[in-house]
């Protein structure tokens, strides 16, 4: 018994330094708990794991034992690590996604294509083919570009454009660069050009757009898609289309929608960063000098064409008064009012008449026709009114609202003033449309086929 007694309290500091020890550490661990946990930074944290246990440095959150796990901290080279590792996934990631933007190898071109002798797509001067890239059915158009452009920038420009989307624009998938030419290839949209559907060579007495609605439809879509690439596709980059016409319209059915072609092809062709040029002739017969602006003159000899003439590059009828082969948003502006003129007459933008009275050709504009059909020349409202009824396409057989389209004709005109500062803004003329489409929309509605009638084949 004593002895025991004496065991016992031989035993009781031990015992009691165990207690104090176990107390000292449960306080230690519940004072640990009760703190928030100081995260550091994701930048330097490598994370590892021990025991079966990891911990996330940037969400303070792991699995298994919190206590169980080890990280490095204050590592220069992590730090690096981290970064890189991180910026290379987001690349994979990205790269991965299956909207990437192709650049494609000349040598893909040349399969697609069987050497460039495939038969072209359009007899157009720019050669086009349709051909199947990397498993889509695209056309895939050759041009020249006017400046140099690596590839890295050519991937920029490229991200940025292919991010975008809008129903009245066709895609961009890809391009390749080879010999002074960049390939861009779009998806391939099936329907007809607005030329075509305007001005039917073979039977001019038709037109697909024999309705009101179906041109009002195109006008409306061809300003939301003008007013998309100008304000939303770049962001804080002013886009610019430049080949605005209406060969670079297409209209597919049966709702006759429109999409605009060779949206971003001015801007990976350099073509809306070059300054304007003087050229004049040095009196030699044999050459023509170009004159650069800029600090300095620059002569650089060019070639005379068989014509012998020289002229900017550009389409005649569309081009704004301004252009000197630099395109602006401005000059998109004044091609889409000659559009929607063409639209609402059916006729071409410039034509030319031999006069047989002075052995002259004479030059008529639509711009010209259409300011004398609305134009104030001390008319009134019906012989305004009349005028426009001669002058809208007859093909519509004079059903439509003479109201919305009066209004859609100084719409355009307003876009096609030679001062570039008094044009509108295309967002304010895609409002404006979008309005007259309701107008119309209204004004089709109100005609209700009759149903209140019976027809009998028996004899009478």
């Amino acid at each position: 018994m004593c002895g025991n007694k004496m065991a016992v309290k031989a035993d009781e500091p031990d015992n009691l330094t165990r207690r104090r020890s176990s107390r000292s550490s449960t306080q230690a661990a519940t004072s640990t708990r009760s703190q928030p946990p100081t995260i550091p930074s994701s930048s330097s944290i490598t994370t590892s794991s021990v025991s079966g246990s990891t911990y996330d440095g940037r969400t303070g959150s792991g699995t298994g034992s919190v206590y169980g796990s080890s990280y490095r901290l204050n590592s220069s080279t992590a730090t690096a690590d981290a970064s890189v590792s991180s910026t290379t996934s987001l690349s994979s990631f990205r790269n991965s996604l299956p909207e990437n933007t192709h650049i494609y190898n000349i040598s893909e071109i040349q399969l697609a294509t069987n050497n460039f002798l495939a038969k072209r797509y359009s007899s157009g001067g720019t050669p086009s083919w349709r051909c199947s890239l990397r498993g889509k059915d695209v056309i895939l158009f050759q041009r020249k570009y006017r400046r140099s452009i690596q590839e890295t920038e050519l991937r920029d420009k490229l991200s940025v454009i292919y991010r975008s989307h809008h129903m009245s624009i066709i895609k961009l998938v890809g391009a390749s660069i080879s010999g002074g030419y960049i390939y861009l290839a779009y998806d391939f949209t099936s329907g007809g050009n607005l030329t075509d559907c305007l001005r039917n060579k073979r039977n001019p007495e038709f037109t697909v757009l024999s309705t009101w609605m179906s041109r009002m439809q195109i006008a409306t879509d061809l300003a939301s898609g003008l007013d998309y690439i100008h304000n939303k596709a770049g962001l804080k980059i002013n886009l610019v289309h430049k080949y605005v016409k209406s060969s670079s319209v297409i209209v597919t059915e049966p709702s006759f929608n429109a999409k605009i072609c060779h949206f971003g092809t001015a801007e990976l062709c350099g073509e809306t960063v070059i300054e304007a040029k003087v050229v004049t002739d040095k009196g030699n017969d044999d050459e023509i000098v170009e004159v650069e602006s800029g600090e300095g003159l620059v002569e650089k000899k060019l070639e005379r064409s068989s014509s012998r003439t020289m002229r900017f590059e550009g389409v005649n009828g569309y081009m704004a008064p301004e252009f000197r082969g630099l395109a602006t948003q401005k000059s998109d502006v004044y091609a889409f009012g000659v559009v929607v003129l063409e639209l609402l007459s059916g006729e071409e933008p410039v034509k030319y008449r031999y006069d047989k009275e002075t052995g002259e050709h004479v030059r008529t504009s639509v711009v010209e026709t259409a300011r004398w059909t609305v134009g104030d020349d001390g008319g009134g409202e019906v012989e305004i009114e009349g005028r426009l009824r001669r002058w809208v396409d007859r093909r519509l057989k004079d059903s439509f609202p003479v109201t919305v389209a009066e209004k859609l004709t100084r719409i355009a005109l307003d876009c096609v003033v030679e001062d570039p500062n008094m044009r509108p803004s295309m967002s304010r003329v895609s409002g404006k449309i979008s309005k007259l489409y309701l107008d119309s929309r209204k004004w089709a509605d109100s005609f209700v086929k009759p149903t209140d009638f019976t027809t009998s084949f028996a004899p009478r």
